[in-house]
C-alpha cells in the first residue's frame, strides 16, 4: 500500500462512542485490509473505527447478543447512508 493511502486510513479520529474504550490489535488477511482501506477511502462518512465497530456488533447481534449498546450501535449503522461499494 502506498505512504499516502496508508496515511489516509490510519489519520482519522475514531469516532466517540462511549466514555469506555478498548484498544484491540488484530492481524488481518491481505485481501481483508485491502478490501476494508478501499471502502474506507471510497465512503468519506466512513473510518476504520466505524467499519471494525460496525462488523463486530453486527456479528455480535446475528449471533445472540442482546446487550442494548451493541444493538444501538448495530441499529444505527442501518439506518445510516451509505454509498455502495
Amino acid at each position: 500500500m502506498d505512504q499516502i493511502s496508508q496515511s489516509k486510513l490510519t489519520s482519522k479520529k475514531p469516532v466517540e462512542c462511549s466514555s469506555n474504550k478498548v484498544s484491540l490489535e488484530t492481524e488481518l488477511s491481505e485481501t481483508l485490509y485491502n478490501t476494508m482501506k478501499d471502502f474506507v477511502l471510497s465512503n468519506p462518512t466512513w473510518d476504520q473505527y466505524k467499519l471494525i465497530n460496525s462488523a463486530l456488533a453486527t456479528f455480535l447481534v446475528q449471533n445472540g447478543c442482546t446487550d442494548n449498546s451493541v444493538s444501538e450501535i448495530y441499529l444505527n449503522q442501518l439506518f445510516t447512508p451509505s454509498k455502495s461499494f
